[in-house]
This record gives structure tokens, sequence and C-alpha cells, in this order.
């Protein structure tokens, strides 16, 4: 991914930490360590999705685990490049296109892939933000008076009434609400003064 990915992690309903993955653990771990904690999710703030670390042993072993984990997650492919080997299925015609090109397949799926990326950018950014502002409030926010009408409001993208019906929540959970949306709401504002 072009963006650095963030990481947000909550005991109950208090944000412990919103930071690069490193200084989330190093945060996170520190809270653990603090004495009888309330239990912990973090969640990857680009996805909305909530991810595991293993926080037993020093801060040091905490990382290198996370880091570990990482590394073997990537997969077969080029990993120190950043490239990871998946699955595509495709037609006989797309196949034979492919083989056709001078870059090579990978290399045309590639620039197929940037290509839309950058025709598109501000939808599927604004797509990906609601997302994952959808699955974080779905996992801590599901029990709370107004969530089907806020969750609506979300989706309809009326920043105003959504707002007003978060305002009560609590104070970290509706504030990292907020800084998950500013953008797709902003691209929204910025469009429709465009139009």
């Amino acid at each position: 991914m072009d963006e650095e990915r963030t990481y947000t992690a909550f005991a109950g309903v208090r944000r412990i930490a919103t930071a690069d993955r490193k200084t989330m653990l190093l945060e996170t771990k520190a809270y653990l360590d603090g004495g009888d904690p309330e239990p912990v999710l973090i969640f990857e703030d680009q996805t909305g999705k909530q991810v595991d670390f293993d926080f037993r042993g020093t801060p040091e072993e905490v990382l290198e685990r996370a880091d570990a984990s990482g590394a073997k997650r990537q997969g077969p492919g080029r990993p120190k490049l950043g490239v990871v080997a998946r699955e595509v299925t495709l037609l006989p015609r797309h196949w034979e296109w492919l083989e056709r090109q001078p870059s090579g397949a990978s290399a045309a799926l590639r620039r197929l892939v940037d290509e839309a990326r950058k025709r598109e950018p501000q939808a599927e950014r604004e797509r990906r933000a609601l997302e994952a502002a959808g699955a974080f409030m779905w996992s801590m926010a599901g029990n709370l008076p107004g969530f089907e009408e806020a969750s609506r409001a979300l989706f309809a993208r009326d920043r105003e009434c959504f707002d007003q019906l978060i305002d009560d929540w609590p104070a970290d959970i509706r504030d990292h609400l907020r800084r998950l949306v500013d953008e797709p709401f902003r691209i929204d504002r910025e469009g429709a003064a465009s139009g």
C-alpha cells in the first residue's frame, strides 16, 4: 500500500494509541504491563479490521514477533521488494493479450491496476475510508444507542446527521470515528462544490 499503515488500540472505550505499528505496539505493551488492564482491541485504521498481536515478553520480543509474523504473511514473490504472489484467474483471451505485452504479464497487470487507481483515486479512497469507519463502528459501537441510524448516516454521507447521532458516544470512540470519516466527507464536500 502507498499509505503508511496506522493502528489504533482501545482498552474498553478508552483509546490507548493511534500510531504506526511499532509505536502502537510499544504504547499498548506499556499499558498492558501497567497493571490490571481492560481487554485490548487493536484496529488497522486503513481497513477498520481488528488485528491481533502477541504481547508476551519484553517490548523487544513483542516487536520481533510482530515483524516475523508480517514477514511470514508475505508468502511467495519478492517480499523485500513488496511483491506478493497470488492466484489470478483469467479467460484465455486475457492470458493471450498479457503474454504479448513486452514487459510480461505481471508488469502489464501492475500497469493496468496503477492506471485504474489514478483514474478514480478519490472515489476509491472515499469508499475504503467509509468501509474502514463502518467496520470499526460495528466492532466498537454496535451496541451503542443510535448505532443503526449512525450507520445509515455514514453510508448516506450525511456528516451533520452522523455527528449528531454519535455525539453522546464515549469520547474516544466518537473522536476516532470522526477522524476516520474526515477524509471521505471532505472528498464528498469538495466534489459537490466543484460539481
